[in-house]
């Protein structure tokens, strides 16, 4: 019975998002990853002006790269299965140009598959130090697993634009005089 009502609840999250389903085996994997997506993209489109489109996969991608060209170090990345993404330098730089100063290159080793761990979650604990809400393994980066790819890059997005929207909102009202 609870896992009927489980299921129900779940049938039922899924309509009101208008979430796609998939085969019932991977139903509940799929609807939990429909719904951490849902979040970040929701998340994204409340720092937009307008507050109501949700960002692309282009449009994330397009932000990375503008992101990346404006940093010292020249990266790019084609896609959210890029396989530059392994090694984490990528992220790392990104956290680095919205925040400079976070990163201590020092730290950042490559080469061989512990030094890309290491610099994921390196990459991972500097991202949430700066404020992005991050949910994504070190595993996920370095696998290269795209749908939570996108959601660290999307988060740091998030985060970038965050401060913006709080620095606009922050100036005050004349005060009217009597």
């Amino acid at each position: 019975l609870k896992s009927f009502r489980n299921k129900s609840i779940s049938v039922k999250m899924r309509e009101i998002l208008t979430l796609s389903n998939v085969a019932q085996y991977t139903f509940f994997s799929a609807l939990v990853w429909q719904l951490m997506r849902a979040y970040t993209l929701t998340v994204l489109a409340q720092c937009t002006q307008s507050g109501d489109s949700l960002a692309t996969d282009k449009e994330i991608i397009a932000w990375v790269n503008k992101k990346l060209a404006s940093s010292e170090r020249k990266r790019a990345i084609k896609s959210f299965q890029d396989p530059t993404i392994s090694d984490a330098c990528v992220v790392l730089d990104l956290i680095e140009s919205i925040k400079p100063g976070t990163i201590s290159y020092s730290l950042v080793k490559t080469g061989t598959a512990e030094d890309n761990l290491e610099n994921a979650k390196y990459a991972i604990t500097s991202g949430r130090k700066i404020g992005a809400k991050i949910y994504a393994l070190p595993e996920d980066i370095v696998e290269v697993k795209p749908r939570m790819v996108m959601t660290v890059f999307a988060c740091l997005m998030a985060r970038d634009y965050t401060p913006n929207v709080k620095e606009m909102s922050s100036v005050e009202p004349l005060k009217n005089h009597e």
